[in-house]
């Protein structure tokens, strides 16, 4: 059970995604309609290591709603994980008499929010990442729109591919997860998807573009996550080698951090409108140690025991979907 929550602090962390600033929004002024003071804890871990620490209110939150990036900087902390950069974020939320903690963030921010919450804090944690990799909720924060982004950039390259009667490799973001170049694939028409959690080889993309050449296609569009293997870089110089037998020139487009930036569409500004009031609300309630997420519209808790052990795999409907439309 949480103590009565007088200050409650916020945190954004790790890699930013659209949505970070909504909810930084919802949790103040939630905060501050149930009589609670929020505190903005800048640069994500690092800023609680080093307390840097500000008193926030209603004007401070004006206009994030639509807002892309984070307010209040983010940053990946390697140093917090460690024994003394646990000991030095407690004693900087001692002094400045924080009761509690929102934090939005990835895979990683789960694990520090974990982390503090052993430690003994009241930690709320919402999912705020553009690869949906986070265990516990349907949809992260951030997703729908990196997800819009990267379509718009494929329709654009679909465009001039069409117009010059080639192959793209188009790069997405997606470390550990497939998610985006999935997604992205099945939505904006992808020939081919490659992604980590599904094997493929060199070969089997140059018999996937020789075989759209073959039925009739003016392009080639192909999606890979940047944590697929083989990498995009060494398709598209495998392709430009085959240039004979695929019948496709080959161009590499990286969409690279234009995923995480810009203003965050209606359905990222209201899912982490959603969240961040949840939170509070949660914290207002005696939860700690959570995430909240939303499961089939629906706004749950998941321990962040759970989540952080989760590992998030894609659906292998959505993999066999994107096999028979890319025909």
């Amino acid at each position: 059970m949480v103590t009565r929550v007088r200050r409650v602090g916020i945190i954004t962390s790790g890699g930013d995604s659209p949505g970070f600033n909504p909810f930084v929004r919802a949790v103040v002024r939630m905060a501050l309609y149930y009589g609670w003071e929020p505190w903005g804890i800048q640069r994500g871990y690092e800023g609680l290591i080093a307390g840097d620490i500000e008193l926030m209110n209603s004007r401070s939150v004006s206009g994030a709603i639509g807002m892309g990036g984070t307010i209040l900087g983010s940053s990946r902390s390697e140093v917090f994980m460690t024994a003394h950069g646990i000991r030095d974020a407690l004693r900087n939320l001692n002094e400045a008499d924080i009761d509690a903690v929102a934090i939005i963030g990835g895979d990683g921010t789960m694990r520090g929010a974990r982390a503090l919450y052993e430690a003994g804090v009241p930690v709320i944690g919402a999912p705020g990442t553009i690869e949906n990799d986070v265990c516990g909720t349907d949809v992260s924060i951030g997703v729908d729109t990196a997800l819009n982004t990267a379509l718009d950039a494929m329709d654009r390259i679909r465009d001039t591919a069409s117009s010059q009667e080639q192959a793209f490799i188009i790069e997405m973001m997606g470390e550990k997860s497939g998610y985006l170049a999935l997604m992205a694939g099945i939505a904006g028409g992808a020939e081919m998807v490659c992604i980590p959690e599904e094997p493929f080889t060199l070969d089997d993309v140059t018999r996937e573009v020789a075989d759209a050449y073959i039925r009739g296609k003016k392009h080639c569009i192909i999606t890979v996550a940047e944590g697929a293997r083989p990498s995009a870089r060494e398709i598209a110089d495998h392709l430009r080698a085959h240039e004979g037998e695929t019948g496709f020139d080959v161009r590499l487009s990286l969409l690279g951090h234009i995923q995480r930036g810009g203003s965050p569409s209606a359905f990222d500004r209201f899912l982490a409108t959603r969240l961040g009031a949840a939170a509070v609300e949660r914290l207002l309630a005696g939860e700690s140690g959570v995430i909240v997420g939303t499961i089939e519209n629906e706004v749950v808790t998941t321990p962040l025991s759970e989540v952080t052990e989760c590992t998030r795999h894609i659906d292998e409907e959505y993999l066999s979907l994107a096999k028979v439309l890319a025909r």
